[in-house]
C-alpha cells in the first residue's frame, strides 16, 4: 500500500511515520512506500528499514504541487498539514491559504485523476474540536452543531464540509478525525493557543518554569500523541464504506480542569515539579479558550473502535514513556 503523508514534520507527522515504517503495514494492508511531504523536508522515520520512503520539501498551496503528490496514486493519504490555531487567529489570510485552500488543493488533485483514472484514496483528515463554539451544553454529543468561534475552526468546519462532499460524491473515501487537544506535546512551544495544556506539564517535568495563563478551573479535551497515533492508524484500517456519508467524527478523550491536570503532575512527577508553574493571565488567550468545549460523548466513533486514555496520570505517564528519554537523549 503506497502512503502519504502531508504535513509530516509535525509533531504528529513524525510519531506517525515512525510508527508506520515500525509496524511495516495498516491491519491486513502492507506498506509498500511512505512519501513524507511538508514544506520543510520532514526527517527520515526511524527506526530504518527496508520501506521505500521520500521525503520531500513543499508547499500544497502552490500551483502544481498537489498534482505532484498524488501523481503516484497513493493509496492511502494522511492530510495533516495545518497552521495551529494562535496563529491562524492572528493571520487570517495565512490561515485560510493553509489551512482550507491547501486541503482544497489536495482535494481538486484527487478529484482530476479520479475523472482520468477512477483513483479513489482513503483520506484521513485530521480536523480540530474547535469546529465546535460556545454556548455549550454540558457534554457535546454526535449530534451538536458547528458554530466554530475561532479563524482556524471554520476553516477545520469548512473542510470537514468539503470532504464530507467529496466522499459522497465517491471521489475519495474520507474519514475526517476531529481530534482532542494533544497533551503533552513533546519539544518546544508552538503558537498554538492550546499550547499551555502542556507547557504546564512538559517544562515542570523538564526543570523549566512555565506559565498558565488562564485560571485552573479552565476544562478542557485532552488525549496523548500515543492516543493520536492509535485514531490516524485506526482510521485507516477500517473497512471501506464502514463511516458513511457522515464521515467526521468527535473522538474519544478526557475531560479534565487545568487543576486536575496538575494534581496529575503532583502524583506522576512530584510536587516540586508544581513550584515551576506560575500563573500569569493573558486575556487573548483566555478569549479563545473559553470558546472551546469542554467535554465530549464520543459514542460514534467509540462504537468503530476507537479508544484514549483513562486517567490523565496515564497521559503524563505517556509522555514519560515515549518523549522524555528521547528528549534527555537528544540534550546530551
Amino acid at each position: 500500500m503506497n502512503t502519504l503523508i502531508v504535513g509530516a514534520a509535525g509533531m504528529i507527522g513524525q510519531k506517525l511515520a515512525n510508527r508506520l515504517t515500525a509496524d511495516g503495514r495498516i491491519g491486513e494492508q502492507t506498506l509498500t512506500a511512505l512519501v513524507l511531504a511538508d514544506v520543510i523536508k520532514p526527517p527520515e522515520p526511524t527506526p530504518a528499514n527496508t520501506l521505500d520512503t521520500t521525503c520531500t520539501a513543499c508547499d500544497l498551496t502552490q500551483s502544481g504541487i498537489a498534482e505532484q503528490l498524488v501523481a503516484s496514486e497513493p493509496h492511502l493519504i494522511f492530510h495533516l498539514a495545518a497552521i495551529v490555531s494562535g496563529e491562524a487567529e492572528a493571520n487570517f489570510e495565512k490561515g485560510y491559504e493553509i489551512n482550507l485552500d491547501g486541503t482544497r488543493a489536495l482535494l481538486e488533485a484527487i478529484r482530476a485523476r479520479h475523472e482520468a483514472t477512477g483513483y479513489k484514496p482513503t483520506v484521513i483528515f485530521t480536523s480540530s474540536i474547535a469546529v465546535y463554539g460556545a454556548p455549550f451544553p454540558p457534554v457535546i454529543d454526535d449530534e451538536f452543531h458547528l458554530t466554530p468561534l475561532t479563524s482556524y475552526g471554520t476553516q477545520k468546519a469548512i473542510c470537514e464540509l468539503l470532504l464530507a462532499d467529496y466522499n459522497r460524491r465517491g471521489i475519495v473515501n474520507g474519514i475526517g478525525l476531529r481530534l482532542p487537544t494533544i497533551c503533552i506535546r513533546p519539544g518546544k512551544p508552538n503558537k498554538a493557543a492550546s499550547g499551555f495544556f502542556s507547557n504546564i506539564l512538559r517544562e515542570p517535568i523538564n526543570g523549566q518554569t512555565a506559565v498558565l495563563p488562564v485560571d485552573d478551573t479552565v476544562r478542557h479535551w485532552f488525549a496523548s500523541p500515543r492516543a493520536a497515533i492509535n485514531f490516524l492508524i485506526h482510521a485507516a484500517g477500517l473497512p471501506r464504506n464502514t463511516v458513511g456519508p457522515r464521515c467526521n467524527m468527535n473522538l474519544p478523550g478526557l475531560s479534565v480542569t487545568v487543576a486536575q491536570q496538575l494534581q496529575s503532575l503532583e502524583r506522576v512527577v512530584g510536587s516540586d515539579a508544581l513550584k515551576l508553574v506560575r500563573h500569569q493571565p493573558d486575556d487573548s488567550i483566555r478569549a479563545i479558550v473559553c470558546n472551546w468545549p469542554e467535554s465530549f460523548n464520543a459514542q460514534r466513533a467509540e462504537a468503530l473502535g476507537f479508544i484514549a486514555e483513562r486517567s490523565f496520570d496515564d497521559i503524563i505517564r505517556v509522555y514519560l514513556e515515549d518523549d522524555l528519554v528521547r528528549s534527555d537523549q537528544q540534550t546530551k
